[in-house]
């Protein structure tokens, strides 16, 4: 990354509907690097749509200020903020073809016209569009039209490109070609792309960094990997993926965490983020992926845990099991399907749960 493209300094937004109300956003602090890839990733009403529109420059924080580049731009209007934003819904005029379509807001910027027909060309090339230059956006499918939406937006080269959902109207595989195509556009351009989502896997798959926003606050900053790897919150551990949540109380802290588990063959390592001491309540979580079963104790070393397997489910490429352990949790391992036959270890199966200590992490804080 090149400095930053955009910074969010305590950003809140409060509609003052009625009294009580949560604000929409609360004092949000950001800095997204130019060049990068950065996803707003979270369920219907976080904030993310809202956060957006303000860094657009349609909607106005409460308090707070939004830099573009360094330069505070709240109460500058979006024509003013070199700042392009994509929509779901496309938004491209029925009546034009694809190339003026494209052209339009390079015309109204008064670009001369040779300079405006080698941009457009060259842009339709990127997006894989070359050849449709006199079609209409009703001669589309839905995947060229929004290629037409984000060349138009790309064009105009923006300090930096805004997207609130763009692929949300498309059916799921041409979705997925299109995050891929995107993340390509996105390094070939240059441009500070800054994207909102709902869909984990979405984010996962394009961004370099990602938000995961809850209630209007971020909870969890980090890299897609971090992200999904190392949850901070129960939230974010149950809503990116899925995710096993256990509580239990530290015995002894001694670097990392160690927690009995119901019997003294159980057992169970976390690594800790904050300072906890012992008989300290902590939650814990660990990913399906990382869970092996075996109908015989694990060797010592890894944490284990005793339980009878209540569902199997075959899901194509792996198959999921839930275990109900002897101290009453429901555990969810996956198992990849590297065998044809069915899994010898079915419902009411008497199993070993177990996984490397590094897999499992105490979460920042337990919640009600």
């Amino acid at each position: 990354m090149l400095g930053t493209a955009i910074e969010l300094v305590g950003v809140a937004k409060d509609y003052g509907a009625r009294a009580g109300d949560a604000p929409a956003v609360e004092r949000v602090d950001l800095a997204i690097g130019a060049g990068e890839f950065f996803s707003l990733l979270g369920p219907s009403g976080c904030g993310k749509t809202t956060t957006l529109r303000m860094i657009a420059g349609f909607e106005e924080p409460t308090s707070g200020r939004i830099l573009l580049y360094g330069k505070d731009v709240v109460g500058v209007p979006p024509h003013h903020r070199d700042v392009n934003l994509v929509f779901q819904s496309y938004a491209l005029f029925p009546h034009m073809n694809v190339y003026d379509n494209v052209a339009f807001g390079l015309r109204r910027r008064h670009v001369a016209k040779d300079e405006i027909d080698a941009r457009v060309r060259r842009i339709l090339h990127l997006v894989g569009l070359e050849g449709k230059e006199r079609s209409r956006p009703r001669e589309l499918s839905g995947g060229q039209q929004q290629r037409v939406a984000l060349a138009r937006a790309v064009v105009n080269e923006p300090r930096a490109l805004l997207l609130d959902e763009p692929l949300g109207a498309l059916d799921l595989k041409l979705r997925q070609a299109m995050q891929l195509e995107l993340k390509r556009i996105q390094r070939e351009v240059g441009i500070t792309f800054v994207y909102v989502t709902h869909d984990q896997g979405e984010a996962l798959t394009m961004s370099d960094r990602i938000a995961v926003m809850n209630h209007g606050r971020v909870e969890q900053l980090g890299t897609p990997r971090e992200i999904y790897e190392t949850p901070a919150t129960r939230f974010v551990a149950g809503f990116i993926g899925t995710s096993n949540l256990l509580t239990a109380k530290v015995e002894r802290v001694d670097g990392r965490v160690a927690v009995l588990g119901s019997s003294a063959d159980e057992r169970l390592v976390v690594v800790a983020r904050r300072a906890v001491e012992p008989g300290d309540v902590v939650e814990l979580t660990v990913r399906p992926e990382k869970i092996t079963l075996s109908a015989e104790r694990p060797e010592p070393g890894s944490c284990a845990l005793r339980g009878r397997v209540t569902d199997v489910v075959y899901l194509g490429t792996s198959t999921s099991f839930t275990v109900r352990t002897s101290a009453g949790a429901d555990i969810v391992a996956h198992r990849q399907n590297l065998s044809t036959s069915p899994a010898a270890i079915g419902e009411g199966s008497d199993v070993w749960i177990s996984w490397d200590d590094d897999h499992s992490y105490a979460l920042d804080r337990v919640e009600p």
